[in-house]
């Protein structure tokens, strides 16, 4: 059996007034618990200790609160951070992987192309994050395939996952499709922000991700990717990490 959570792990008052949260899935498998995505950490979410540049913090404009962190909402809820056993991670920025030192023993599991994209010089990576040295399992492309799209099986024992490329935001940026009982979810991660814009080809919020996307022309083609599955396959549960909609509503 398989139980589902999710927790807003990320509070953002972006300078331009808009706002977004960090949309993080706990799923507990037997006696384990496995996180896709991590949010922003106990450490990291107090002022005097984070690893985050002030500049960084006021850029975004994250709201900084140590309640926030994941592994003190598994507390709150009667779950216990230890049994923390795996991390599925969308993509290495610094708001989905932040927490994962709270979690030392938890295997963290990522896309070879962005893991690669990682080691290399691009300025979007916060590197001190990941310096606790967690055992990494990389995956790359199998050929398989489910429903339509490119699908990666991640090795987590109990429970169906896979990694699906959803390029373009990063160069390794993935969803992650999952099951739990007859239930199948499609996490999109950053692919989007706000879903208005699989609908809404003139939100202004295009602009941002646009800005933020390391390939524009793939974060074009995996939004497109994205509309089309979910006119085919409209019974799976799709959502995205920033999105207060749809964190609500899921």
């Amino acid at each position: 059996m398989v139980n589902i959570y999710h927790l807003n792990a990320v509070e953002i008052n972006a300078p331009t007034g808009d706002s977004a949260i960090g949309h993080c899935t706990v799923l507990e498998v037997d006696n384990k618990l496995v996180l896709i995505d991590s949010g922003i950490g106990v450490q990291d979410n107090d002022p005097v200790q984070s690893r985050f540049s002030p500049e960084l913090v006021t850029a975004v404009g994250l709201r900084l609160d140590p309640a926030l962190a994941v592994y003190e909402q598994l507390k709150q809820r009667g779950l216990d951070p230890k049994k923390v056993t795996d991390v599925v991670v969308s993509h290495l920025d610094c708001d989905h992987i932040s927490g994962v030192v709270d979690f030392p023993n938890a295997c963290l599991h990522v896309a070879s192309e962005e893991y690669h994209n990682y080691q290399s010089d691009n300025p979007r990576y916060v590197r001190t994050l990941l310096l606790h040295q967690p055992i990494i399992k990389q995956y790359s492309a199998t050929g398989e395939r489910w429903r339509g799209v490119e699908v990666r099986r991640v090795q987590i024992k109990g429970v169906e996952l896979y990694l699906t490329p959803l390029f373009g935001h990063t160069l390794g940026h993935c969803g992650v499709i999952y099951q739990v009982e007859e239930q199948w979810y499609f996490y999109i991660g950053d692919a989007y922000y706000l879903r208005e814009e699989l609908s809404n080809p003139d939100h202004p919020v295009h602009q941002l991700t646009e800005a933020r996307a390391d390939n524009n022309r793939q974060r074009l083609e995996s939004l497109a990717r994205i509309k089309e599955f979910r006119t085919q396959y409209p019974e799976v549960v799709m959502y995205g990490y920033h999105d207060m909609k749809e964190f609500l509503e899921v």
